[in-house]
Formats: C-alpha cells, structure tokens, sequence
C-alpha cells in the first residue's frame, strides 16, 4: 500500500505578529518567507501544493511564479482572507464570484489550470459544494476531521462538522462538504486528531508533533490515509523587531479573548528560522518512512481517475 504525504502551503498576507493582514507582511513572504520553504522542498526533492490568497497574488504575483519551476501546484485559498468575507458568511453567488476571480487570477499569473481550493480558516457552508463545482473546482481541503480546536477560531460552530467528518478523502454531498456522497467533487481532509496537524502545532508543541507522526503513520499502514499537514510562508518569517500590537477583528469580547488574544499570543512562538529548522526534521521523519511527497491534484488523478 503506497504512503502518501501531502504537504500544503497557505500563501496570505496575514501576519502572526500583528494578528492582521499587512501587505508589509506580504513583501516579507515574498523575499524571506517562500524562499526559504522553497529551499526545504528543494532540499527533499519534494512536489508540494500552494493555496494562494487571490488578492495577494494580484499585489505580489512573482509570488505565485516562483513555484512554478519547482513543478509544485498551485491551488485557490479564495479571494480574501478578510474575516467577514469568510466562505461560511458568504452567499453562495458571492462565493462563485471569489472562486472565478481568484481562479482567473492564478491561472493568469502561473499558466496552470487551478483545480484545487482551501477555505481562508477552512470556514465553509453549505453553498461551497455547488459553489465550488460551478466555478471549476473538482477538489476541495477545507475540513479537518476531528480536529478540536474550532472554539478558538472564527466560525467555530460550523467547524463542529469537523467531529463527525470522515478521514479518508471522499467523494462529497454536493450540499455537505462534511458528508459523502456522489457528487464531482472530492474531499482531501486535513490531517488531525484533536490537535490540528499543522506548522502552528509544529512550533508550539512541537513534542506533541512527533507524538502525532508516529500515531498518524500507523493510521497510514492501516488504512492508506494520506497525511495532510499545512503550514505558511509567513511562519517562516520574523517580525518580532517591530513594537506588537495584536489587532482586533470581533467585537464579541468572547471572540476577541479566544480568537484574538489567546490564539494571537500562542502562535508567536519559533517564528522565523527556528520554525524552519522544525520542518525540516518533520518532513526528514516521512523520507525516512518511504512515503512519497505529491501534489493535492496528483493525488486526485490517481485516486479518483474519473475526476478530469
């Protein structure tokens, strides 16, 4: 049985330090960030998939072309990561419309035909299956099956589907992206056990990081599940020179608390090379496993050949 591992990248302008979108934060992507994660991958010899924020790409398109040679895909992370233009508040007209605009943009700049999308804070709703289908989209990554963190993140009651979403990709009800069914569009699940597996987790605990590699390869070797861990380009930059302040984005003080202060001050820890230097020994622990690094849409082709 053939190990998978699928490593994915949210490319936006949000900034770690400041708990906002800076496009100050997005040059810093663009000259210390990608290349940096783009030398790891190089390093491992490693085909990996970006999810771009359309807007970004707009402002800082050699963001997105500086992928290209390296043969990793390029993916849509929607048009903005504004917190109330999230999918899950979105209408569903107004969700098409960011998927054709983001989708037009990244095929423009990259040449590639873009197939494959992730939620800004893998908010959804009930509209994105169809959403998504009519755009041009046949892959969707946006749900982390039973990760347990929803309450500190915005759109936490939505992401409760999480609990009782399947692990394994699937084929999605075209109105649940959360249950099967036989609709065109396929499921890629993030890979999560209570704790998300992701570059956050990675930095902050990066003990129990290792405690989940080794639970989630034996879940491998049973079932055949792929691993899908997703990190960012701005974790790989440090903006600890400049005088922090953690921006606010709710007036709910509820929100704020959790999403905001708790989560902002959490998420700061081994920024920069020291969040690098993590990644390489986590991706050196699947090399030395045999698993083979290959895109979200490779992976599509070749598990559900149907899918154009």
């Amino acid at each position: 049985m053939p190990k998978y591992c699928l490593l994915t990248n949210d490319v936006e302008t949000h900034s770690i330090w400041f708990n906002t979108l800076r496009d100050e934060t997005g040059v810093k992507v663009l000259e210390e960030g990608m290349p940096l994660l783009l030398d790891i991958y190089k390093k491992f010899n490693i085909k990996s998939t970006f999810y771009f924020v359309g807007d970004m790409a707009e402002k800082f398109p050699e963001v997105v072309r500086m992928v290209v040679p390296f043969g990793h895909e390029v993916a849509s992370h929607g048009w903005s990561h504004e917190v109330d233009q999230a999918f899950d508040v979105l209408s569903f007209d107004k969700q098409k419309e960011h998927l054709i605009r983001s989708k037009k943009v990244l095929e423009d700049i990259s040449g590639q035909e873009v197939t494959s999308f992730r939620a800004p804070a893998l908010r959804v709703n009930s509209d994105t299956p169809r959403a998504l289908i009519e755009a041009g989209f046949n892959c969707d990554s946006s749900v982390a099956a039973q990760r347990f963190d929803m309450f500190l993140s915005f759109g936490g009651m939505k992401k409760l589907n999480w609990l009782k979403a399947p692990r394994l990709p699937y084929r999605t009800d075209p109105n649940n992206l959360f249950r099967k069914g036989d609709g065109p569009l396929i499921e890629i699940p993030l890979t999560a056990m209570l704790f998300p597996f992701v570059g956050t987790t990675m930095r902050i605990f990066p003990t129990i990081t290792r405690m989940q590699q080794r639970l989630f390869h034996a879940e491998t070797k049973s079932t055949g599940k792929p691993l899908v861990f997703d990190i960012h380009p701005n974790e790989m930059i440090d903006e600890s020179t400049e005088r922090r302040t953690i921006a606010r984005r709710t007036k709910n003080p509820i929100k704020y608390l959790l999403s905001d202060v708790i989560r902002g001050k959490m998420k700061v820890k081994n920024l920069g090379p020291q969040a690098a230097v993590l990644y390489d020994d986590f991706i050196s622990y699947y090399k030395n496993q045999g698993y083979e690094f290959i895109t979200v849409k490779d992976y599509v082709k070749r598990n559900f050949p149907d899918i154009r």
